[in-house]
């Protein structure tokens, strides 16, 4: 039975929502002032510098195999000659393969790498400059109608004048008596 006060609350702010745009009007205000509200922002503008530079370069050679496989080769014999049984001469085998594989591939690349030469080319970075600004984030607006004075924010400036919702509603006072006239 809780869900009876639910529907008639609702009912109740449905109606007095359709009462009131029934009772709406629009006019237009002076506006007396306009200030900006502003805001400091941080603002990111890049920056390219380039420069001419002397970039060193590596060629590399011809890569052959012969020394990665020449060192397999020789490390297996040597692992199968420095195991004791069958068995320990197969896991000697097998280490040497692998670490004279790869001495044999370290040399060769020692071997085939050619000297450094070097050019001349232009190199750009690109550099973050950083300065802060005032931005208008709105306006703190007061106008004029009707011989009052009101103040609000808006997002723009409104210009000369601006346009108003007036709403019209009855004051209900409990404690006043009613007057009715027949």
């Amino acid at each position: 039975m809780k869900l009876i006060p639910f529907i008639i609350a609702t009912g109740i702010v449905v109606s007095n929502a359709a009462f009131a745009e029934h009772n709406v009007a629009y006019d237009y205000a002076s506006v007396i002032d306009a200030k900006p509200l502003t805001h400091t922002v941080r603002v990111s503008t890049p920056r390219r510098e380039c420069s001419l530079e002397q970039v060193a370069h590596r060629q590399r050679g011809y890569r052959s195999a012969t020394p990665q496989i020449l060192g397999s080769v020789v490390g297996g014999l040597l692992g199968h000659r420095l195991g004791h049984n069958k068995h320990a001469r197969a896991a000697g085998s097998v280490a040497g393969v692998i670490l004279g594989g790869s001495i044999g591939r370290d040399i060769g690349n020692n071997i085939h790498t050619q000297p450094l030469h070097y050019t001349t080319e232009e190199v750009c970075h690109t550099y973050q400059d950083y300065h802060d600004e005032e931005r208008i984030t709105g306006y703190h607006v007061t106008y004029k109608y009707r011989g009052n004075t009101y103040t609000t924010e808006m997002p723009n400036h409104p210009g000369d004048r601006i346009k108003i919702k007036i709403s019209v509603t009855p004051l209900i006072d409990f404690d006043e008596p009613a007057h009715y006239s027949y």
